[in-house]
Formats: structure tokens, sequence, C-alpha cells
């Protein structure tokens, strides 16, 4: 049990920074579309980064429920599995979208970060 407590506030602690990551990641990108001196290639890996910490976060409650049997607040997990979703989604576009790349992944970093608002106002209540 121990462990499982430990899991569970890493997963707590960890949604901040799927949270905070993914709105600066998102606002970098929305800033970058008028400010071409942002566009750099730290934007890229940054967004990777904040879009990798979501599948670390989901990763974590996957292991809470299944192997330590903590029960989610309902539509907890659905939030989780949106984002991972969502994020396949903005990369498949990434091409389509190549002239708006900026906009894709400012408005889908903020989404993002939505929904992991979202799914932590869930996971809380």
């Amino acid at each position: 049990m121990p462990f499982a407590l430990l899991l569970r506030d890493l997963h707590v602690g960890w949604a901040w920074i799927v949270i905070i990551g993914n709105g600066l990641a998102g606002m970098w990108a929305l800033a970058a579309i008028r400010l071409p001196e942002l566009r750099t290639r730290s934007l890229w890996w940054f967004t990777l980064a904040a879009e990798l910490s979501i599948f670390i976060q989901v990763t974590m409650g996957v292991a809470l429920t299944a192997g330590e049997g903590i029960e989610p607040a309902p539509f907890h997990m659905f939030y989780g599995f949106v984002a991972i979703i969502a994020v396949g989604i903005i990369y498949s576009y990434r091409q389509q979208l190549e002239h708006r790349l900026y906009l894709l992944y400012g408005l889908g970093g903020l989404f993002l970060m939505g929904l992991g608002i979202r799914a932590m106002l869930k996971g809380a209540a």
C-alpha cells in the first residue's frame, strides 16, 4: 500500500506538469505566430516534452487503477484517454495544416491543458 500512496502522490503532482507544460507550449506556439524570433527548435522540443508528459500521466493512472485497485472518479480516466487521442489528432494534422502549424499546436496545447484541468477537477471530486 505505501507504493500505491507514493504513485498516487506522484500522479497528483505530475498533473501540474501536464497542465502547466501544455499551457506554456500552447502560448509559446501562439506567440510565435506574431513573433518569428520565437520560432525555434526549442519550441518543438518543449512541445514534445509537454505532450509526452500526458502519456506518463496516463500510464501512472492506469498503474494505479489496474495494479493497485484504486477506483478513479467518474470521467477522470475519460479525459486522460481523450488527451492521448487529441495528441494523435494534432500530430496527424501537422502536414495538412503546415501553413498554420503554430496555430494548430498553440490551440492544441491549450486544449490539452484544458483537458488536464478537467481531469484534475474530476479526480478531486
